[in-house]
């Protein structure tokens, strides 16, 4: 259930009210009976772009790390080619 915020518009008091989608908004103030209305809060946090799921981290990393090795591999046998073709 949701977590509502209100504030009286007599007293200025806040407080909170957890209460379910479907029930209807406060309208009295618990302390001095005056009307109330609803707060807006801000979201707490917002996920944009790349990199926040499990596989946007390994999917890039592992691709990376398997492109390297292959690049390291095609230097080692370019550099023992090269080397058999200098000794003939």
């Amino acid at each position: 259930m949701p977590l509502y915020e209100y504030e009286c518009e007599a007293c200025g008091v806040r407080f909170e009210r957890r209460q379910g989608f479907d029930e209807a908004p406060l309208r009295l103030c618990p302390e001095c009976g005056g009307r109330v209305h609803r707060l807006i809060q801000p979201v707490g946090i917002v996920f944009k772009g790349s990199g926040f799921y499990v596989t946007d981290n390994r999917a890039s990393s592992s691709t990376a790390v398997a492109g390297k090795r292959s690049a390291e591999k095609g230097n080692d046998k370019s550099n023992g080619k090269g080397s058999k073709e200098s000794e003939d």
